[in-house]
């Protein structure tokens, strides 16, 4: 079993592969230096079918990929907030406009079954919540965002896509929430590390206290670098490549893969 955090730039991609060989991928952004694509990585690797697809947040960055990916692949299954509609989601990008991989989700979301008709896929060895704020107590994308645990034999991912301060505070409200962060071992940093991500609640009141965190960005961008010693300051910190680390980020180190092995688990 194993969990790959891609270095796809300012965006997101997450690829979580189980044992009995069904796959959940969490974002689908591309890299944009590189040319590496989740559709085309996934073919290359022989895949044809994605048994799910989560999307976190509505922004460009987290879906730039799809088009690629559903030129690639067989997605089975949509996961997302679904308070918002199709239609909202073009409301909300009416603004700035609609990239091409919006412009896919909303194609998708509008003519998709997987979720309310078929029924879900097993991930053996795996347990998922999500959790989301609604449309319209929050009319903005980044506080819509699908945030997504993951307990992956035994330890505890936590994606929350682009979740502000104010976000954040509305799910904490949930006790079933409250108990998902206070027992966090991986936090990927939400909006990409960025200062409007953090929620010091999580830390300072309930307690969460994980190994890593891990922020997917690219280069410094949005002064990221001021981040760092505070989520470092919140991490217990653990091994990786050879030292000891708090904060891994794929600016830096690229890939970041997570390996599930006979009741152990390690980042590399």
């Amino acid at each position: 079993m194993e969990l790959n955090i891609f270095d796809v730039e300012h965006g997101a991609c997450a690829l979580l592969t189980c044992d009995n060989g069904t796959r959940l991928m969490i974002d689908c952004g591309h890299n944009g230096d590189t040319g590496w694509s989740p559709g085309r990585y996934l073919r290359d690797q022989g895949i044809s079918r994605l048994e799910m697809l989560a999307v976190t947040n509505y922004d460009e960055d987290h879906v730039s990929g799809l088009p690629d990916l559903l030129q690639n692949v067989d997605v089975e299954w949509l996961w997302r907030n679904r308070s918002v509609t199709p239609e909202i989601i073009r409301q909300l990008k009416s603004e700035d406009g609609m990239g091409r991989g919006i412009e896919a989700l909303v194609g998708m979301a509008s003519n998709y079954t997987g979720g309310t008709e078929a029924t879900p896929p097993t991930f053996l060895g795996i347990e998922r919540l999500a959790f989301y704020n609604d449309y319209p107590e929050f009319d903005d994308e980044n506080n819509l965002s699908l945030v997504v645990h993951l307990r992956i034999a035994g330890i505890n991912f936590l994606f929350p896509g682009d979740l502000e301060s104010v976000g954040w505070k509305a799910l904490l409200r949930q006790p079933a929430f409250q108990k998902v962060v206070s027992e966090v071992h991986v936090l990927i940093a939400s909006h990409h590390g960025r200062e409007n991500g953090i929620c010091t609640e999580i830390f300072d009141i309930y307690g969460c206290n994980p190994f890593y965190v891990l922020i997917s960005d690219k280069g410094y961008m949005y002064d990221t670098q001021k981040t760092v010693p505070y989520y470092r300051s919140k991490a217990r910190g653990g091994p990786f490549r050879g030292e000891t680390r708090h904060v891994l980020t794929t600016r830096n180190d690229g890939r970041i893969s997570f390996v599930f092995q006979e009741g152990k688990w390690w980042p590399q």
